[in-house]
């Protein structure tokens, strides 16, 4: 869970970063299947990344985190 701008900010990086691995997979890779075999964790990362962006940005700055599931 991103608990601050700081925390926001790599957060937003390593997404970048993963788009550019799953791009050089898409560019090399030499069937359909080995895509998907290369990039569906990069993906799912991304998508689980992506979802801590959007909580974290739909609260406002003085609310507190919601506590995490355990």
């Amino acid at each position: 869970m991103i608990a601050n701008d700081v925390e926001l900010e790599g957060t937003q990086q390593r997404i970048a970063f993963f788009f550019q691995i799953v791009t050089n997979i898409r560019a090399t890779a030499r069937t359909p299947e080995e895509y998907r075999l290369y990039s569906n964790s990069y993906l799912a990362e991304i998508e689980k990344m992506n979802a801590e962006v959007l909580a974290y940005l739909k609260r406002y700055p003085s609310e507190a985190a919601p506590p995490e599931a355990a």
